[in-house]
């Protein structure tokens, strides 16, 4: 029923006008009452951040740990970086904003600006504008890159104990592998950097994991690889790590999937 404010309490009949109170009432029930929550579901940001994270990661790794390509293989890697690394990271921390992750937000805004300005970097050294900078290279500026990218990194693995361990090793390997690499550049150590490499690839494997254990359990409604959630349900393959605000046949009219 619609209520004309300008309606009389007295020109209600007696259940009409117990509406006409919790209408136009001031007080918590009266409000309360007219409250509504308006959903707007999505899959998670980090299954998108984190496989872009993932692939960028264990590319740039795996040549920094010496196991392939020489000095000019960033000039090759830089642009695949940027677009599935970079990009897509800023695109998840930005949903993760009204996702209400605050883990999320912060390592894909800081990773995912990193590979972007890792790809302009390369894209300079290509054209000459700045010199190339090898693992073996002693730079202080650069170091710095991975000291600031360790600190935030570090946080969020502190962030993130409480709620998925998935995501907290994850966060751990990469925190280590940014320290080694910063101490790497900062004293122009080859070995230490190689070492730094091969914690980045274990980050990017780590990452992998966890964003498809969390894509499986969006597509299946269970759990299929352990989440790294802190119950049961969220890492015994069959269980349901949650009980979604829904309907027993789904929204009525709206598709889940593509």
């Amino acid at each position: 029923m619609a209520f004309d404010p300008t309606t009389r309490p007295a020109d209600l009949r007696v259940g009409d006008a117990r509406l006409y109170e919790l209408a136009t009432g001031d007080d918590e029930i009266a409000w309360r009452s007219r409250s509504r929550i308006i959903l707007s579901p999505m899959a998670a940001p980090s299954i998108m951040g984190l496989f872009g994270f993932a692939v960028a990661t264990v590319m740039v790794g795996a040549w920094q740990a010496g196991w392939y390509g020489g000095a000019t293989t960033g000039y090759t890697l830089w642009p695949f970086a940027l677009f599935v690394g970079g990009i897509p990271q800023l695109i998840a921390a930005m949903y993760a904003l009204r996702a209400r992750d605050g883990v999320a937000v912060a390592v894909h805004t800081v990773w995912g600006a990193f590979w972007m300005g890792w790809s302009v970097l390369m894209l300079l050294m290509m054209l000459h504008v700045l010199p190339a900078i090898s693992f073996a290279t002693k730079d202080t500026a650069f170091a710095w890159w991975f000291v600031g990218l360790a600190v935030v990194t570090i946080s969020a693995f502190f962030a993130s104990v409480g709620n998925n361990l998935c995501v907290a090793a994850t966060l751990g390997a990469l925190a280590a592998g940014s320290c080694l690499t910063a101490a790497g550049f900062w004293s122009g150590n080859l070995g230490v950097n190689h070492a730094g490499g091969y914690v980045f690839v274990a980050a990017a494997a780590l990452a992998w994991h966890t964003a498809t254990a969390m894509m499986l359990e969006h597509a299946y409604g269970r759990t299929v690889l352990p989440l790294g959630l802190l119950r049961r349900e969220g890492n015994v393959p069959g269980s349901r790590p949650t009980t979604p605000i829904a309907f027993p046949h789904g929204m009525p009219g709206v598709k889940v999937g593509q």
